[in-house]
């Protein structure tokens, strides 16, 4: 653009210089003033206004200068071409001063042609000509510099603008071609100025970094990334270091755009680094100034096990007693969530940070302190619920732990909008509840909006094959039966080898109490055969009521009762085991406590739950036994970002998953459903990396049939763990890495923690209407061949119907 105008500026000078010579001689004082005009369009000026722009009377003297400026006033109307210049002609004895003009072309069309990355409307809002008038270049060149602009704020430095001029008859059409280009990339971030920091440490902690060997690492650059890493990450990052005085004093972005390439070159000011002097805290009342010292992060604290973990990687923090500011505004904020988990929302808790520093050679020291005022306390007024069109109000209220009444509670507040998700019920990109002011008191409103999804399926089919006969399935699976939380479920496969059927109904609230019950029936036939007993065949039901503990939703006590018969037997096998009248009943107990966020692949949360059966004794039955499981399951959300493939944001998760059974006494002819297996992932417990029923009590048997399991295949006890670094895209899509570990044992007793099975891989799990489906590859470590060597392998694994 400056090219442009420098160009404009140029011509406009040169035939200032050339009108200055028909001034000399006749023109001096010119007899009359003439236009000598090259029309383009129809609604030209008239003469009379052109007179007027140039301001010359008739007899009147002139000079250069005089001339000079009427061109430039001409030129002002902005509906001439820059080549105007003014000739003396004499004609019958009259000096005629004549102005040579040629008329701008009205525009009459703008397109936009090339934006892919930049939306179309984007470029086009940055173009400010005007249809109808004549076409200013000086305009043309600001809106390719506008155009240009907002490309590099993109962070396509390479783009390239440039516009056609398209005449048919009287119409003209401007039109702007854009060549995108690459986007730019940074070969190097050099930082200059740093004495406390190396130039890795502050080039990792930003975004704007240098492309890498990895396609993940292509140095594009980002202007709003860039911004914010001078602006927020780079100071915050030296702030944590104690050098809160730090500033970026430059920055540079050196382009190469025949390369493609930009070298960002930074400068920095570290100012000195603060100490920790005296701490305070003024206006407290609802807590003591002890309780609130405790939040305070930089007393004398044992370390935890993270400060411990990153003491073994080299990096255990900062030197102690320095001032680190990012501690400091997280401790703040924990002060406001305890203020507002007593429904002090209005409290006002102000961070006062105090430089000192007494003499030149003294320490710069910075004394601390928060000043409160608490003022009155928020009582939620009303709880509104908006846009549950089919789950009614009643199911929805039983998951909140805030209600009229209630002095605000922030914590219970964020539990209820858990619970309200983890219904299942909803849209999962639920926006947080709103809280509004309810009266001059203070008091608030709380409003949940949700939006109903679809629940449940049903599904049915069949099949005839040879030798196989008729077959089908019938399938119904509802967890919110007439809207009012209730769930449904039958499941019945039918055909000449194929006998199942299972009905279940489960009511979280029997009566509009905190009780909930669960029926379940069931008649199935097992999909393996145990060798020389056959397939068994069981059917049982089971009748369950679960309690709230301490008035919590989420942990409930279980108590059931359940009554099943087995019988073995099959085409062509010899079963020999007689129990076409075994019968055992079972009186269990289930302790549960799930704090999970984000099911079916949860972000959050804890879930432990412990169980226990008792069998056989004065209940009754062909068995007695007792069988008891524990389970501990963790998951904490590392980083969160980005659009998944939906409107969810993408998490990466770190979930911890431990589980041990023991059985104690004989179950007998019950031993296929009630003592336990290992390997692979479709009976029994998982172990990926390990085909089904290969790990034993004995150790690792190779080459077993997955579909033929021996009594030795299974153990009275056993204990697995894995570690878990999954990807959420969504509430349907998760892909992970993980690491299992876990083995077998034929008593209880003979439980040993060092002797476990090692299995590690990537998996991927994905919701659909029929039903979860999943496939994990899993790397067997500890497999051994026929002849006891060390055969380590990879194994594939197809799930459906389960998850984890």
């Amino acid at each position: 653009m400056r090219f442009v105008l420098a160009g404009l500026a140029l011509t406009v000078a040169g035939s200032a210089a050339r009108a200055q010579e028909p001034t000399i001689g006749p023109c001096a004082k010119p007899d009359s003033v003439a236009f000598r005009v090259a029309h383009t369009r129809r609604d030209s000026i008239p003469e009379d206004q052109l007179r007027a722009d140039v301001g010359i009377q008739p007899k009147s003297t002139i000079n250069g200068r005089v001339v000079t400026r009427a061109i430039r006033d001409l030129y002002a109307t902005n509906q001439f071409e820059s080549d105007i210049h003014a000739t003396c002609d004499v004609i019958q004895g009259k000096a005629v001063l004549v102005f040579a003009l040629r008329e701008r072309r009205v525009l009459s069309e703008i397109k936009v042609t090339g934006p892919d990355r930049v939306s179309s409307s984007s470029v086009r809002d940055r173009i400010d000509l005007i249809v109808g008038k004549a076409i200013d270049p000086a305009q043309v060149a600001k809106d390719v510099a506008r155009i240009d602009s907002l490309y590099q704020a993109q962070g396509y430095y390479l783009a390239r603008i440039t516009v056609d001029t398209v005449i048919d008859k009287e119409a003209t059409t401007l039109v702007f071609n854009v060549d995108e280009g690459r986007r730019l990339a940074i070969s190097g971030v050099e930082v200059r100025g740093n004495k406390a920091l190396t130039s890795k440490e502050i080039v990792g902690a930003i975004s704007t970094k240098p492309e890498g060997f990895f396609w993940w690492r292509n140095g594009a650059f980002d202007n709003d990334k860039y911004a914010e890493d001078l602006s927020k990450t780079i100071p915050a990052l030296y702030a944590s270091h104690g050098y809160i005085d730090m500033q970026v004093v430059h920055d540079t972005v050196i382009v190469d755009r025949m390369r493609g390439k930009a070298l960002v070159r930074l400068t920095v000011s570290e100012g000195p680094k603060y100490k920790i002097g005296t701490f305070e805290v003024n206006g407290a009342k609802r807590f003591s100034n002890e309780d609130i010292a405790r939040f305070y992060p930089f007393g004398e604290k044992s370390k935890g096990l993270g400060d411990a973990v990153k003491g073994l990687l080299g990096r255990g923090g900062n030197e102690q007693g320095v001032f680190d500011e990012s501690a400091w505004d997280a401790a703040t904020d924990k002060v406001r969530d305890a203020y507002e988990n007593e429904g002090y929302i209005y409290a006002s808790i102000q961070p006062v940070i105090e430089r000192r520093r007494a003499g030149q050679d003294s320490t710069p020291t910075v004394d601390l302190r928060w000043d409160i005022e608490e003022r009155t306390p928020a009582i939620v007024n009303r709880v509104d619920i908006i846009g549950n069109d089919v789950t009614t109000e009643t199911c929805i209220r039983r998951q909140l732990f805030v209600i009229p009444g209630d002095v605000f509670n922030k914590q219970r507040l964020i539990d209820s909008y858990r619970n309200i998700a983890n219904l299942g019920f909803f849209e999962q990109d639920m926006p947080p509840p709103e809280t509004r002011q309810a009266n001059d008191k203070g008091d608030i409103d709380l409003i949940f909006h949700v939006k109903e999804k679809r629940t449940g399926n049903v599904n049915f089919g069949a099949s005839v094959g040879q030798g196989t006969g008729v077959g089908g399935f019938i399938g119904f699976d509802q967890p919110n039966l007439f809207g009012q939380c209730k769930r449904g479920s039958l499941q019945w496969q039918f055909g000449r080898y194929i006998k199942d059927f299972s009905l279940s109904y489960t009511d979280p609230s029997i009566r509009q109490s905190n009780v909930s019950g669960m029926v379940s029936a069931y008649h199935q036939q097992s999909r393996f055969i145990i060798r020389d007993i056959g397939q068994s065949t069981t059917t049982g039901g089971q009748i369950q009521l679960g309690f709230p503990l301490n008035g919590t939703q989420t942990t409930r006590f279980y108590t059931s009762y359940g009554g099943e018969r087995v019988k073995y037997g099959g085409d062509g096998l010899v079963a020999t085991i007689n129990c076409n009248g075994c019968f055992r009943s079972t009186l269990g107990f289930t302790l549960d406590h799930d704090t999970r966020f984000g099911l079916p692949f949860p972000v959050t949360g804890v879930h432990e739950n412990l169980a226990l059966q008792l069998n056989g004794g004065p209940l009754g039955g062909t068995a007695k036994y007792s069988r008891l499981t524990a389970e501990m399951r963790g998951y904490t959300p590392l980083a969160t970002f980005g659009k998944g493939l939906g409107a969810e944001p993408m998490s990466l998760v770190l979930g911890l998953t431990a589980r041990a059974g023991a059985l104690f006494g004989d179950p007998g002819p019950f031993f296929v459903s009630q003592a336990f297996s290992l390997g692979g992932v479709q009976y029994g417990e998982q172990l990926r990396g390990y085909e089904e029923f290969s790990i034993t009590p004995h150790g690792f048997v190779p080459n077993v049939d997955q579909f033929n399991a021996q009594r030795g295949s299974f153990g009275n006890a056993f204990y697995r763990s894995t570690l878990e670094l999954g990807l959420r895209l969504n509430q349907q899509m998760y892909i992970d890495g993980f690491y299992d570990a876990g083995n077998l044992y034929e008593r209880p007793r003979d439980f040993d923690p060092t002797r476990l099975f090692r299995g590690a891989g990537v998996g991927a799990a994905l919701v659909t209407p029929l039903g979860p489906l999943g496939v994990d590859l899993g790397y067997g470590f500890d497999r051994l061949d026929q002849f006891g060597h060390k055969d380590p392998k990879w194994q594939v694994h197809f799930k459906f119907g389960q998850i984890f």
